[in-house]
């Protein structure tokens, strides 16, 4: 059985001494993978080449199946883990082609499967027009999760009003976000909710609700009286020469300053993660007051009433 050439990512062609250099090796090289259904070679063509100069007729193969877009996909992940590597233009050229082929992949997936950085792939995929556009991303970890969940969980609504039979996977796969919130939304239509919480749910969480939801006393945190008393401490020798000092005084000034982002830190948190910071948030919070309580108790010690 014969095969044949395939789509390489590399934008040169084949290195003619790469392949002198595996023709060389007397131990057996690693076995080529080949598209099943075309029979073209998806990774491995200078494994192949160097077969063909040292006169076997025979290789090792191993069989891919799936589509042309998913075999070149494949291509990339395979010569990004091993062999020669890509060039930075093959893989730019290669990231750009796969967000085409495959929008709903996010731009972590596309990175890690390319070798660029995410926010180069995320660069890529806002400056041109030709990339489809998805309501939703695919992870590395094989999970869907969408862009705005409010539209997602009014999407399920409208499928699930339509066809009231459909299988929840199906409905999920088809409005871009997972089984659990479709679920969720179909028990909110049983009871007569409405699809979207009125409360901002993590789904329909956005920039504007973040804002709102910060307590009115935030901007008291950051004012001059606590600016001025981290400058004061800062300049206190006794905390500064010691090392508990100094690693004190950074956590205090990561606090300090990192209060002023609050607001936009707020509202980059990603849905999925609300839960778990907030829980956090609260136990960090009760680590300070302890802190502070400790802090009291000792100074009831040293200068008592």
């Amino acid at each position: 059985m014969q095969v044949l050439p395939g789509d390489s990512p590399r934008l040169e062609g084949e290195d003619k001494v790469h392949v002198l250099r595996l023709a060389a090796l007397e131990s057996s090289l690693p076995p080529i993978l080949v598209d099943r259904k075309s029979m073209r070679v998806i990774d491995g063509i200078h494994r192949l080449m160097a077969a063909s100069i040292k006169g076997l007729e025979v290789i090792d193969v191993e069989f891919f199946d799936g589509n042309s877009d998913d075999a070149f996909l494949k291509a990339v992940e395979a010569n990004v883990e091993h062999g020669l590597p890509l060039t930075q233009a093959d893989r730019t050229a290669a990231a750009f082609r796969i967000l085409k082929s495959h929008p709903s992949m996010s731009d972590r997936a596309i990175a890690k499967s390319t070798g660029l950085g995410a926010r180069a792939v995320a660069e890529l995929r806002r400056s041109s027009d030709s990339v489809p556009k998805s309501n939703f991303r695919i992870g590395r970890d094989g999970k869907v999760r969408p862009l705005n969940g409010a539209q997602g969980r009014l999407r399920v609504a409208e499928l699930i009003r339509e066809n009231p039979e459909a299988s929840l996977r199906q409905v999920a796969r088809t409005a871009g976000v997972s089984p659990a919130t479709a679920l969720d939304v179909r028990r909110r239509l049983e009871r007569g909710d409405d699809p979207v919480s009125s409360q901002g749910s993590p789904d329909s969480f956005d920039a504007q609700a973040a804002k709102r939801a910060l307590p009115e006393q935030s901007p008291a945190v950051i004012g001059p009286h606590c600016a001025a008393t981290l400058e004061k401490l800062m300049r206190d020798p006794s905390l500064r020469q010691s090392e508990l000092g100094r690693r004190l005084l950074r956590m205090f000034k990561e606090n300090v300053l990192g209060a002023k982002d609050m607001t936009d830190i707020v509202a980059s948190v990603p849905s999925h993660c609300i839960e778990l910071i907030i829980e956090l948030s609260r136990h960090n919070s009760q680590i300070w007051e302890d802190f502070a309580h400790e802090l009291n108790r000792r100074a009831g010690v040293v200068k008592p009433e």
